[in-house]
């Protein structure tokens, strides 16, 4: 038995967001599209990254980290570094990050892979198909486990076609439902869809939480470059701050507390979805337990 596997602590799922906000992309619907933190807010953020990474490694818990950035986080040394790190404590079972796959990957030979993953992200106006594919196919040599997804606009449609068929086949492709617009899909749009991502329809509608049984607050939970925690995204309310003397104290069984969930970062959790059947290990860089290559 590895040293890994014999730790048997109490099993977190933390997501980390610190004050990084920028990003090198330019896309339309998101608010970060091409902004730039100054050099002193890169700098406070490193500040605050290096702190979290010090407290995991202080932690005895099994440790699950995603990192979801306003922002592109992969493109910086101080989350390369990150990622790294922690890729190698034993107590941590898997650090993955969100990603447009924009950043070089030399990197990445150096984590342990059997606990490095990512969960990237396509987006046809701003790079071409053959280079994001050609990044995939890369880690996919690598070794270097990763989910690839795209939003799924229907003007994007035959991207997101041309997307499937350039991927590996194990490559598990993921797509985002617009859920700004009502109605907003035809049947024969969810169709095509679903025959691209197989769980296309967990993310095609908002699903009713209030009052649910949810990992978050217990052993899910987010937290910020302060170390303040919350539930998760979507849910504003600090329930402790990490850095403080026996934060353990905070995390409870809770039932969610908003009227839906719309995100897969947080419906995932939610106990009567048995989204972990679903994705198993492979929960947070959102790669399913069992996936036969479906799609096309």
């Amino acid at each position: 038995m590895s040293q890994r596997e014999s730790i048997a602590e109490r099993k977190w799922f933390v997501i980390y967001r610190g004050p990084l906000s920028s990003c090198n992309y330019a896309c339309g619907y998101c608010p970060f599209a091409k902004t730039k933190n100054t050099r002193e807010e890169l700098a406070r953020d490193a500040e605050c990254l290096n702190r979290f990474v010090a407290w995991v490694r202080t932690r005895k818990e099994s440790i699950g980290i995603l990192f979801t950035p306003w922002g592109e986080a992969l493109i910086h040394r101080h989350y390369q570094r990150a990622m790294l790190d922690l890729s190698h404590l034993p107590h941590v079972r898997r650090v993955a990050a969100q990603t447009n796959l924009s950043c070089a990957l030399n990197w990445i030979e150096d984590a342990d892979l059997e606990t490095f993953a990512l969960w990237t992200t396509y987006h046809p106006d701003e790079t071409s198909l053959g280079r994001f594919a050609d990044k995939s196919h890369r880690l996919a040599r690598m070794g270097a486990k990763h989910s690839v997804g795209v939003v799924g606009r229907k003007e994007a449609i035959p991207a997101i076609r041309a997307l499937r068929s350039m991927i590996d086949p194990q490559i598990y492709v993921w797509v985002n439902a617009w859920k700004r617009q009502a109605d907003y899909y035809t049947p024969a749009d969810v169709e095509a869809l679903s025959k691209i991502d197989p769980h296309f329809h967990f993310n095609l509608r908002p699903h009713v939480s209030q009052g649910r049984a949810c990992r978050s607050g217990s052993e899910a939970f987010t937290v910020d470059g302060n170390g303040d925690a919350r539930r998760c995204h979507f849910i504003p309310s600090v329930i402790g701050n990490i850095y403080e003397s026996g934060f353990e104290a905070a995390l409870e069984p809770r039932s969610c507390s908003v009227p839906e969930c719309r995100c897969h970062i947080g419906y995932v959790h939610l106990r009567h979805l048995g989204l972990d059947s679903v994705f198993g290990d492979g929960i947070l860089e959102r790669i399913p337990a069992i996936f036969d290559g479906t799609g096309f």
